[in-house]
């Protein structure tokens, strides 16, 4: 398991449950790395939020921009 900080830059979306799907707002996040997939963590005021999402959806997101990796 492999942690790093990055941040939120464009449209990144989620979803929980069966719904629809839920934008993650850009800012600061925590991205820690799985072989099998990636968690994302981040706090919008006082609410934390966090997502799993498969490595290859999370490879899209850095690949395309909307998540970058801090250094």
């Amino acid at each position: 398991m492999t942690s790093k900080k990055g941040r939120i830059v464009g449209k990144v979306t989620y979803r929980e449950g069966d719904g629809g799907p839920m934008v993650i707002r850009t800012g600061p996040c925590e991205i820690t790395l799985t072989n099998l997939d990636v968690t994302i963590s981040w706090t919008d005021g006082d609410t934390r939020g966090s997502t799993a999402m498969p490595l290859a959806e999370y490879t899209r997101y850095l690949t395309s921009g909307a998540i970058e990796l801090d250094g």
